[in-house]
């Protein structure tokens, strides 16, 4: 077996579709508009690719994405990479004690991977008040952030894919209230998953949410073909929206801390 940190692209997307909602974000983040900012590992046997790791470097500490079927064979490729000395981890379960290792860890929790299996559960969800919202919202979003998300991972050139939506207060049109967009979108591998899902604290459990999301899959649904998400497994309520548009839970993994000893 190799550790390589070169990468194919066309090999490492031949693995990943293997597992597709598995590995909905390395996919989306193979895309032009996020891959100079991934770095990758691979491990190889007989000259084809077993395991990958991707590191997503925009954010501070990076991300690190090790998702498998093959627990074994992760923790090898694991063990051999020379990962930086923070790392922000989404781990397929049972990964975390390999990497403590040599780094401690920080959990936050188990979380589930969702697909869109059902998109004709949207059909009948009004969405009469939801607004497209491009670069001039802005301000209105990072304030809402503030109030209602202040550990979001709410990236401003999400607002260049297009698909970012929104509710605005009834009365008062410049605040917003609620807004869902993407984490990763490529029209090219055909692959989505939505993020930053956010409703101001004082209008919960309104249905915001499922209207702005339902407004958010109908348009992705016109560009893309694989559409997924992932959500903490104790927020139930987020739960229940997502599986009112018809999301289904796919896979299971832990978001991790890690900092070198």
């Amino acid at each position: 077996m190799v550790t390589l940190s070169l990468p194919d692209k066309e090999q490492i997307e031949a693995f990943l579709r293997k597992n597709i909602y598995l590995h909905l974000y390395e996919l989306g983040d193979m895309d032009d508009f996020f891959w100079p900012y991934t770095r990758w590992y691979t491990l190889e046997e007989d000259q084809t690719i077993k395991q990958v790791i991707m590191l997503y470097t925009a954010f501070d500490p990076p991300v690190m994405l090790a998702l498998t079927d093959d627990i074994t064979g992760m923790q090898a490729l694991l063990r051999s990479s020379q990962l930086p000395n923070q790392i922000f981890a989404h781990l397929s379960l049972g990964l975390r004690e390999t990497l403590e290792e040599t780094y401690t860890a920080t959990s936050y929790g188990t979380h589930y991977k969702m697909a869109w299996t059902n998109p004709s559960a949207c059909n009948t969800i009004d969405t009469t008040d939801v607004a497209h919202l491009s670069q001039s919202d802005l301000p209105a979003l990072e304030a809402l952030y503030t109030q209602g998300y202040p550990d979001n991972a709410f990236d401003p050139r999400i607002l260049e894919t297009g698909q970012c939506y929104g509710i605005y207060h009834p009365t008062h049109p410049g605040k917003l209230i609620c807004a869902a967009s993407v984490h990763v979108y490529s029209e090219y591998y055909q692959v989505a998953s939505l993020g930053n899902v956010v409703t101001h604290p004082e209008w919960r459990g309104k249905g915001l949410a499922t209207r702005t999301c339902a407004r958010l899959c109908r348009s992705l649904q016109q560009h893309i073909r694989h559409i997924g998400l992932n959500v903490k497994a104790n927020n139930a309520s987020a739960i229940r929206c997502y599986q009112r548009l018809g999301f289904q839970t796919v896979a299971e993994f832990e978001e991790v801390l890690l900092t070198h000893k």
